[in-house]
């Protein structure tokens, strides 16, 4: 069973980073809070971790998992081109409920399922998870459910699912289960909505006119 950290004991927060980090390191998964719902957690660059993320959830590759970043300048490192209108999305939306398409850069040594050279990009509005981005990198997240069951809101929902294929869980308190992010696709010319979630299409507009839905 995972090691599950307190982290609102300073002491405990500190213990639980170090500890994640060091998990994510040696390819194990990791439970943690993010804006939304808890997600799991593994190295996007470790092919066998992401495998190992896929099948704890009892999810196919068809489904590629998305990546969460600590910074929003990490995004320039990860894609072939940032094209204009992603970054000003970002700028406006980020950190926060948006989930950016791109087309990854080719040198990229990861496997997040079969994306077709394209990556699911967010940077979330948690502080908790970004600190740990800040000491991994960029992480393959999904949330910590098994595929079709709800998704975990709480630490305890999230070790009772996925405890027992994880090696630490950081417990940040009760998320509000909110809308999932809203997923716009930036790989055409004109940037497209996969999914309505936390931020509406008439928010989005007012950043990028020419978007459809």
């Amino acid at each position: 069973m995972a090691d599950l950290y307190d982290c609102s004991d300073p002491d405990a927060r500190t213990a639980g980073l170090e500890a994640a980090a060091a998990a994510i390191g040696r390819g194990e998964l990791v439970l943690l809070p993010t804006d939304t719902v808890y997600g799991v957690a593994a190295d996007a660059f470790t092919h066998a971790a992401v495998t190992g993320l896929l099948a704890a959830k009892n999810r196919g590759r068809a489904m590629p998992v998305p990546v969460l970043i600590g910074e929003a300048s990490t995004l320039a490192g990860l894609v072939v081109n940032l094209p204009s209108v992603a970054n000003r999305l970002a700028q406006e939306f980020w950190p926060g409920g948006l989930t950016l398409v791109l087309e990854h850069a080719p040198s990229l040594a990861w496997d997040l399922g079969d994306a077709e050279g394209t990556v699911a990009v967010r940077l979330p509005d948690d502080d908790l998870a970004r600190d740990l981005l800040r000491r991994t990198g960029p992480l393959a997240v999904s949330s910590a459910n098994r595929s079709g069951r709800p998704a975990a809101t709480t630490a305890q929902q999230a070790m009772e699912q996925l405890g027992a294929h994880a090696a630490v869980v950081l417990d940040g308190g009760a998320r509000d289960g909110s809308a999932a992010s809203t997923i716009v696709d930036c790989t055409a010319p004109t940037p497209r909505v996969l999914r309505v979630g936390a931020i509406g299409v008439d928010e989005l507009r007012k950043v990028v006119p020419e978007l459809t839905d």
